[in-house]
């Protein structure tokens, strides 16, 4: 039988039901509504048929704050809302479709009827992770799921084996970057259905890429949170974020707010068939609890799909190694966390930033490659930005816990014109710093657009009501009041205003300058980088002993080794900045014994990569190996075993 013209009783066994939310019962016995809302006296769903007519029908309360029932004659597309005692009548907080809006009635949403053919898929191992970045609405000129799936096999042919979806869960307004976010349960309507969705993640994995999701349980955003009419309890009262109100964790009524984001979680892993998540601002996450909600979410998520390499990533500058330790071992058992060390390294060195955060780096060319021996570069040390001494010794953890970039959307869109690192460099650096980045054993992230050096910017959007806009639009100029640039309040008027349609568009992919010079170059490069990360034995092991990156001078230049089990090295040589010449010996590069079987695998200064090739010049004896580098760029060179 065909695995697209399955039944249901051939789908993927089922290891997880709903419990919050409407779901359809099988057998067509109806549908079936539960949400919590412990204050309420009484709880109604009404009833609005697909086929006309109105009802209200009474759901009974248990001692847990839920209130549940099932309703017959209630079906797939037909709306419902909840009535809450006289307070009125609400969308359902675990809503599976909003297609009228953030305030309108909830759909019922059948989870069972998409034909998944997926039924082989588990996944993508960590190690063989390389992820791309997609904000869906700027990703492509249409800005939905479905033209997504058009370049999936345009991300196949690039070389990347993951997607990651910023947040999509539904917001107020119909463009935001998504980490404001109300209807965590379902799909943005502006980028299509429930279906289309789960369409996107059948197809990426029938070519063979992974899905991951950026999903927010920090905190709700501004407008449409409609969680407090069912209850205060899901907000804190001991904890206040930079942004928000926090969610309540470990508080008064903390286990049911608990069981809601453990929940959603796993709707997108079952659900959706997402591959792993990305856990937005966990440091956000305030938990004294016992057992802290993210080795919770972790052990529950892994045990729901026990078959399936599941990937569970944080966003966290706290540098925090017991993240991603076992439970057993006193750890939270995540997967990985975006080690943002290594950007701010980069960033520093190519670009001079010393502002805010890059406070805390120098740049150097040995603090970068303590950076890349470690995977974090603070382990205890005091932060002049922070005022305290910030991170932990990773010391043990595989190199794959570390997922790290040259951009993402954060890093861009987080700079008041969104600029990319690409428009500011001399592209034969940034090749240079492509090389660093995808040659090393962590997991690599791209944002979309990077692999051809885009020259869009990325900027903060919003799409708020008129009033909630202004002050949107004030506090993003107020908040660079503190840099150089921006100290002359008519200097912050230019920064562009995140409620203009025109900011959201120039935020758009021109996918039509991947064609063109320099661009098609960079993407040549990309491809090739990431076909010798795929075929390369000693690209492939994540071991920290298969990693050793030493500074070849105090300006510009490193030097990292990776070798293969059956005793394959590649030396990988970047100049970041200038020109020079270095000599290597042997010796100098842990167990060489001669240069007799060098190889160039690649440079970042062949014409295939660069419109106007400067290649560097190399001589060498049995001892000794001269590189002479005209301007910044980076070898690939292969040494093979003595026989």
């Amino acid at each position: 039988m065909s695995l697209l013209n399955r039944s249901r009783g051939a789908q993927r066994p089922r290891l997880w039901r709903p419990t919050l939310g409407a779901w359809l019962e099988e057998g067509g016995a109806g549908t079936r509504f539960r949400v919590w809302a412990p204050e309420a006296r009484s709880v109604e769903v009404v009833h609005l048929s697909s086929q006309g007519g109105e009802s209200s029908v009474a759901l009974e309360r248990s001692d847990d704050g839920t209130f549940g029932g099932l309703i017959p004659a209630a079906s797939a597309g037909d709306r419902y809302l909840y009535r809450l005692d006289e307070k009125g009548t609400f969308p359902d907080p675990a809503s599976r479709y909003q297609p009228e809006g953030v305030h309108a009635p909830s759909a019922i949403v059948d989870t069972d009827a998409f034909p998944w053919s997926d039924h082989g898929w588990r996944g993508v191992k960590r190690e063989e992770l390389v992820i791309y970045e997609i904000h869906v609405g700027t990703f492509s000129p249409e800005g939905t799921f479905a033209a997504v799936v058009d370049r999936l096999p345009w991300l196949v042919e690039l070389g990347v084996t993951a997607i990651e979806l910023m947040p999509v869960a539904d917001f107020a307004g119909s463009r935001s970057w998504g980490y404001d976010g109300v209807d965590l349960f379902a799909p943005a309507r502006c980028y299509g259905t429930p279906e289309d969705l789960r369409r996107l993640v059948n197809e990426a994995h029938r070519v063979g890429l992974a899905v991951i999701l950026d999903v927010v349980y920090n905190h709700f955003g501004p407008v449409g949170n409609y969680t407090l009419a069912y209850s205060p309890g899901y907000l804190s009262t001991n904890h206040q974020s930079a942004w928000a109100a926090c969610v309540n964790l470990d508080g008064e009524q903390s286990g049911m707010v608990r069981e809601f984001f453990i929940e959603n979680a796993l709707h997108w892993v079952h659900e959706y068939h997402m591959d792993g998540l990305r856990l937005d601002a966990t440091h956000e996450l305030h938990d004294g609890s016992a057992r802290h909600f993210l080795a919770e979410l972790s052990s529950r998520v892994r045990a729901s799909a026990p078959e399936r390499d599941l990937v569970l990533i944080a966003e966290d500058h706290r540098n925090l190694a017991k993240m991603m330790r076992p439970e057993s071992a006193g750890g939270w058992g995540l997967d990985g966390v975006w080690a943002d060390d290594f950007h701010h390294q980069i960033r520093r060195f190519l670009a001079g930033d010393h502002e805010g955060y890059y406070r805390d780096y120098s740049g150097s060319i040995v603090d970068l490659v303590d950076t890349i021996n470690q995977g974090w570069y603070y382990r205890g040390q005091q932060s002049i930005h922070l005022g305290e001494a910030r991170g932990t010794n990773p010391q043990g953890l595989s190199p794959s816990s570390f997922v790290i970039c040259l951009q993402n959307h954060d890093q861009i869109g987080n700079r008041a014109f969104g600029d990319r690192l690409s428009p500011n460099l001399d592209l034969a650096a940034y090749r240079a710093a492509s090389v660093l980045l995808l040659t090393m054993p962590a997991i690599p992230l791209l944002f979309m657009g990077q692999e051809w050096a885009a020259t869009t910017p990325f900027l903060y959007f919003t799409d708020h009501e008129e009033d909630l806009g202004k002050l949107v639009t004030e506090g993003r100029r107020h908040e660079f009041r503190h840099f150089l640039a921006f100290v002359d309040p008519e200097a912050r008027e230019k920064i562009p205003d995140p409620q203009a349609v025109s900011t959201f568009e120039a935020s758009r992919l021109d996918w039509s300058e991947s064609e063109h010079s320099p661009h098609a170059s960079i993407l040549r490069l990309y491809r090739a980088l990431l076909r010798l990360r795929r075929q390369e034995p000693a690209l492939r092991p994540s071991r920290r002993d298969n990693v050793h990156a030493i500074p070849l001078d105090n300006a510009s230049l490193l030097l990292i080794r990776r070798s293969s089990p059956d005793g394959e090295t590649l030396l990988i040589v970047v100049r970041l900045r200038g020109a020079g010449e270095v000599r290597l010996e042997h010796g100098a590069t842990r167990g060489l014994t001669s240069w007799d079987n060098l190889e160039v695998a690649l440079t970042t200064e062949d014409p295939p990569f660069a419109d106007d090739p400067i290649p560097p010049i190399l001589d060498w004896t049995r001892d000794t190996l001269s590189i002479q580098f005209r301007r910044p760029g980076a070898l690939i060179l292969r040494i093979k075993p003595s026989k």
